[in-house]
């Protein structure tokens, strides 16, 4: 063999060499490390979190006593009864448009335990209304809950399991939802149809998802499959830690179409206390009217982008009134936070305590503005 062929020889060896890194040490930091915890493909992992995570999961069972009618039944929020997000008609077609006699009441969804002394989370409107709510664990034992608190504003509601002797219950981990990122790899753990402790698993599909579904709509999309029954039932990062509660589904047949939403999970973590404490959530009050500023707004009202959000109307006597705000004022920020979009607003504004004077910044005709605003305590009826 020539000194060239030699040559060459040994410099493609080398290359090969460092084409498999597990040969000189080095570990994969590529996309097909697939035993990295942020990919699953090929791997156990899921299977690992179904059997560590699957005793920690509930079947929620709601039971209302009859009730005599008032007038033309409520329509049901939660988003597998009549109507689910977006108006489409429920698999067996719109209500009655007469008043109707409701009999006794059977509600069912999925919860998980948060702490080895049976608190439970699940969305409100599995357990709204309920007088007795059963709960039964992966190994079938069953057990009586009361409600300690909810929140109809974000769907989500607080169960502790009561008259028990046990000890400790497992639980899950609550995870950062903050950290989710769009493709990340997700655990849908639930009751679909009553099928108990089903596992499903996808991927993130969107986040800050506004559904038109509340106030405070920030849901993370995903193609998990999510059905009726589903609805309490925890999302799962590749951790095995709690990243959002499954709550809706966009589906013009009932069943999944890979379209799901899911409360995040930091949003439950910020009125979990409160829920203990108080058994509801109390929420600051503004007393505006917001509306999205578009293109033709900005030029109008001589903005440089459509950032904030356009007060169309200021309640008299109210928190806004009283502290200067007015009609056609642009709050580009509250408390400190920017404004970047109408959504933006009223989350900031019920996050601060009722009492409590904010600065916040407007643009008036063009110019900017700051004033001192004292809010008041946001009652039932009110928006933000």
């Amino acid at each position: 063999m020539s000194i060239d062929r030699k040559k060459y020889f040994l410099a493609a060896l080398f290359l090969l060499f460092l084409s498999f890194p597990f040969l000189s040490g080095t570990s994969f930091n590529s996309a097909f490390a697939l035993s990295g915890k942020v990919n699953p493909v090929g791997t156990n992992l899921i299977v690992e979190i179904a059997k560590k995570q699957n005793p920690a999961v509930v079947f929620v069972e709601s039971k209302t006593k009859f009730r005599p009618a008032k007038g033309n039944p409520k329509q049901p929020r939660g988003p597998f009864g009549q109507h689910k997000p977006f108006g489409q008609p429920g698999p067996f077609g719109g209500p009655s448009p007469f008043p109707q006699q409701p009999g006794p009441g059977n509600g069912s969804g999925t919860g998980f335990l948060i702490d080895k002394e049976g608190y439970i989370l699940t969305n409100n409107h599995v357990v709204e209304n309920a007088d007795v709510i059963k709960i039964t664990l992966q190994n079938e034992k069953k057990y009586e809950a009361k409600l300690i608190g909810s929140d109809s504003k974000t769907d989500i509601a607080l169960l502790k399991i009561v008259n028990t002797d046990s000890k400790s219950f497992p639980y899950l981990t609550l995870g950062n939802s903050e950290n989710v990122e769009v493709g990340e790899w997700v655990v849908a753990i639930g009751n679909p149809f009553g099928l108990d402790h089903t596992v499903t698993a996808g991927v993130v599909s969107a986040k800050a998802r506004n559904i038109g579904a509340g106030p405070y709509d920030e849901y993370i999309q995903t193609d998990a499959s999510i059905n009726p029954g589903n609805s309490g039932g925890p999302l799962l990062n590749m951790n095995g830690e709690v990243i959002g509660i499954n709550t809706a589904i966009f589906s013009r047949t009932g069943g999944n179409v890979g379209i799901g939403f899911t409360i995040p999970i930091k949003m439950a973590s910020d009125i979990l206390d409160e829920l203990k404490k108080d058994g509801k959530v109390t929420r600051g009050w503004l007393g505006v009217m917001i509306q999205k500023i578009t293109p033709e707004l900005a030029e109008t009202f001589k903005l440089s982008d459509s950032h904030g959000a356009l007060i169309n109307d200021v309640v008299p006597n109210g928190p806004a009134a009283r502290g200067g705000l007015k009609r056609g004022d642009v709050i580009v920020k509250f408390n400190g936070k920017e404004i970047v979009s109408v959504q933006n607003l009223p989350k900031q504004v019920a996050a601060v305590d009722p009492g409590k004077s904010v600065k916040v910044e407007i643009v008036r005709d063009g110019n900017k503005k700051s004033l001192d605003v004292t809010l008041d305590k946001m009652k039932e009826e009110k928006q933000a």
